[in-house]
């Protein structure tokens, strides 16, 4: 890898931990009058190494052209630079086919965090529709919406998602993002349910229908916003989780399908050669274990500062 890449590297590290700094300051530099949900998120352990890292792999995804000397997909020498170790011109070795493993994780972080982030864009939108539908006009429609999201929990997703790609002999990359979306919005529905049914009973919501406001009016333009904070937490959780499913099917074969790299099949293509060249399957598995341990601690600093019931430090 040449210098100038070796320097862009090294630019969007400096890029992440900086993005990470200015968070804090930005919230560290108000008063004590003005202490709140940001200034607990900041303050809370570990959340500003998780933005930076969160950063630091979303910058790769969005600018990998430039970070990358050769494309994923690319055998450079088959013979000479089969399995070759990492080295200043292959900073994470090479692959199998002599592809370099640098370049396939810049990419396949394309794929990954996108796959996670889409899919649960779509079940966060479903499922608050269905969760706010629910709690809002309760009776029949509550108890008709609940009983199927009680089947969808009740059933494996792995199971579905395993059965219904069974029945393709190619996934393509936008029926994957479809498919883990559809079978995502379960537990955020009775989130959001939940919540619509405490606060359906507020008067601000009693004065917007008594004022002439339809329901979907009043769905929409009252009580979803004030459901916000717990779907911004559910939905950081819930890109953790299906990253973590997309690697899953993408190592049992039947998700991102080869070429096309993605962390998951980039550790079932080094399964076997795990005790020869370790670093084509311990890199991509890293990289997913500290892109969802950072949505986690994330997530986590957002429900405690998002709650309520938190004291401000």
């Amino acid at each position: 890898m040449s210098g100038a890449r070796w320097f862009a590297v090294l630019a969007v590290i400096a890029w992440s931990a900086l993005a990470a700094l200015v968070l804090r300051q930005r919230f560290e530099r108000r008063g004590a009058d003005h202490r709140g949900p940001g200034r607990r998120f900041v303050r809370a352990r570990g959340t500003l190494i998780a933005v930076g890292i969160l950063v630091f792999f979303a910058t790769v995804a969005l600018v990998a052209p430039l970070l990358t000397p050769y494309r994923p997909s690319l055998q450079l020498d088959i013979v000479r630079l089969q399995n070759a170790p990492p080295s200043w011109g292959h900073p994470l070795g090479t692959d199998l086919y002599s592809r370099d493993t640098w370049s396939r994780i810049a990419y396949g972080a394309r794929v990954s965090l996108s796959v996670g982030t889409l899919a649960m864009l779509l079940a966060a939108t479903l499922g608050a529709l269905v969760g706010a539908a629910a709690g809002y006009f309760r009776r029949w429609t509550d108890a008709v919406l609940m009983r199927l999201v009680d089947v969808g929990l009740a059933i494996p997703r792995i199971f579905i998602l395993l059965v219904a790609a069974a029945l393709t002999t190619h996934l393509p990359l936008a029926t994957l993002v479809l498919m883990l979306g559809l079978t995502s919005w379960f537990a955020t529905s009775r989130l959001v349910r939940a919540e619509v049914l405490s606060i359906r009973e507020r008067d601000f919501v009693a004065s917007a229908r008594a004022l002439g406001g339809g329901a979907w009016r009043v769905i929409f333009r009252h009580v979803l916003p004030n459901v916000a904070a717990p779907l911004i937490v559910s939905m950081a959780l819930g890109i953790a989780q299906v990253m973590l499913l997309e690697a899953a099917l993408s190592f049992l074969g039947v998700g991102v399908q080869p070429p096309t790299p993605s962390w998951g099949n980039m550790i079932a293509e080094g399964r076997d050669q795990l005790a020869t060249a370790p670093w084509t399957t311990i890199f991509p598995g890293l990289a997913i274990v500290l892109v969802v341990m950072a949505l986690n601690t994330v997530a986590d600093a957002l429900r405690d500062a998002l709650d309520p019931r938190q004291e401000t430090p």
